[in-house]
């Protein structure tokens, strides 16, 4: 399946861009982001999160090909 990716931040930077297709098939969270560091290695020295469908997902779960957003870290206040 193809997912749309989009990238926030510091992590648009690293990746030279905001969004982009992406070919992934019956692949875990964890799977993704280590297709993503291989393929932008400057994301290894970065914490990020993932989020699918506008929730933040752990890396066990499964990506279903809905809206993928990753986010540099944050935090609140």
């Amino acid at each position: 399946m193809i997912i749309d990716i989009k990238y926030f931040g510091m992590l648009a930077e690293i990746t030279g861009r905001s969004n982009e297709k992406f070919e992934c098939s019956n692949t875990k969270v964890s799977e993704l982001k280590k297709n993503l560091i291989n393929r932008y290695p400057g994301l290894n020295n970065v914490n990020f999160t993932i989020a699918q469908n506008q929730e933040i997902v752990n890396e066990n779960c499964k990506v279903t090909g809905e809206e993928v957003a990753i986010f540099p870290p944050f935090s609140g206040g």
